[in-house]
């Protein structure tokens, strides 16, 4: 069974430690280590957890290697953030929201998951996103929150 590709941005890292969030954040990292998922993480993501907590930080040392894939920031993931700000649907404060989608996209993820509701898991910013990635020449991407994707 082909392990599905999932991009995770630092909200659902953070939501681990999240009361709110932790059943459902947890349960995607279960996913990874039962083989079902394999977790894209970008330069960008282990960036912004550089500036995290320990605690939080610490949640991806205890997934083995097998459990993700590293996605690295690009010129063309760049464009893609870049043509999103152009199209106003991410103002220049929330880029590095733009830039997780971006990376996603480039790197041909299955689903990005998030619980960005303001910037990322938002019905019109989805359907802005992927009316840029159209007309860039992209696929559309899913999009969604972490409540939607585990079982």
């Amino acid at each position: 069974m082909k392990r599905i590709r999932i991009y995770v941005d630092t909200s659902v890292i953070g939501g681990c430690l999240d009361d709110e969030f932790a059943d459902e954040s947890r349960a995607l990292l279960t996913m990874a280590r039962r083989g079902e998922a394999v977790l894209l993480l970008s330069d960008l993501l282990l960036e912004e957890l550089a500036k995290a907590p320990p605690a939080v930080r610490s949640v991806l040392e205890s997934l083995p290697e097998r459990c993700f894939e590293t996605v690295v920031a690009s010129e063309e993931s760049r464009e893609l953030r870049d043509a999103y700000l152009a199209a106003q649907i991410a103002s220049e404060a929330s880029k590095n929201d733009a830039h997780h989608v971006a990376l996603a996209t480039v790197s041909r993820a299955d689903i990005i998951v998030s619980w960005n509701f303001k910037h990322i898991v938002h019905y019109e910013k989805i359907r802005a996103f992927n009316a840029v990635n159209l007309l860039q020449g992209y696929n559309t991407m899913e999009i969604r929150s972490p409540l939607e994707v585990v079982p």
